[in-house]
């Protein structure tokens, strides 16, 4: 097998699990390097309130193979951060695999990867993804041509069984699901906002906006600093 370098950003305030989950399937890949990258090589603070060491900085990984973005409450600030979107954007140019997980997908979008290309995040900011041109697709894991996007947080695991099923085939995604017993069985039925209910979903729009009040608004201005809305895409957001 080819030897594979698998480029993970890291950024402030990401949801960890947006990004060890992913990485942990994809270290079983076979022959792959696994790089958290950021600007430094300071600890990355993360949403779970622990931090995570980058292994390598945005001057240590000029390109990959595979590309992936997680999402978390830092994702506008990354948008808004010309050094860290141009990294993105020159390495998803050119990788094999251009990849997200939850709202890790509009960071993508900041980055000019997916105009024109149908794409999943977490259901709560799915009227994001036409302001960065993208076609949002209310799936677990969406495939379209070389981009591969996950929904929500725990979507990730799902998410890099499917790309290792493209990269390395169905049966050693099988073997790799088999040796983390990846067998869900959640002890309630409200993962989704179909399933959950009006009051569970409006209760966490609710803790959603106080964690971070302006961070719809940020998006926008994101959106529309980066000038990456397809046309007509305001109107359906």
């Amino acid at each position: 097998m080819d030897e594979l370098r698998v480029a993970f950003l890291l950024f402030p305030n990401v949801t960890q699990l947006d990004l060890t989950g992913p990485a942990q399937v994809l270290s079983r890949l076979g022959n792959a390097r696994i790089d958290l990258v950021w600007r430094d090589a300071k600890p990355v603070a993360t949403d779970a309130g622990f931090s995570i060491l980058p292994t390598a900085t945005f001057a240590d990984v000029p390109a990959a193979d595979i590309l992936c973005v997680p999402g978390g409450i830092g994702v506008a600030d990354v948008i808004a951060d010309d050094e860290a979107i141009g990294w993105v954007e020159r390495v998803g140019r050119d990788a094999r695999w251009v990849t997200s997980v939850c709202t890790g997908s509009l960071i993508l979008g900041g980055a000019g990867l997916l105009q024109g290309y149908r794409a999943a995040t977490h259901w709560a900011w799915m009227d994001m993804l036409p302001l960065f041109g993208a076609e949002p697709v209310a799936e677990r894991v969406v495939v379209d041509r070389n981009r591969v996007t996950g929904g929500g947080v725990t979507a990730g695991i799902d998410f890099a069984l499917t790309l290792m099923a493209q990269v390395r085939g169905e049966a050693h995604a099988r073997l790799v699901q088999l040796s983390l017993e990846y067998n869900p069985q959640p002890p309630f039925d409200s993962g989704s906002p179909e399933r959950a209910g009006e009051e569970l979903v409006a209760q966490y729009r609710r803790r959603a906006h106080r964690i971070a009040p302006n961070r719809e608004a940020e998006l926008r201005a994101a959106a529309d600093r980066r000038g990456r809305a397809g046309p007509g895409s305001r109107g359906s957001s």
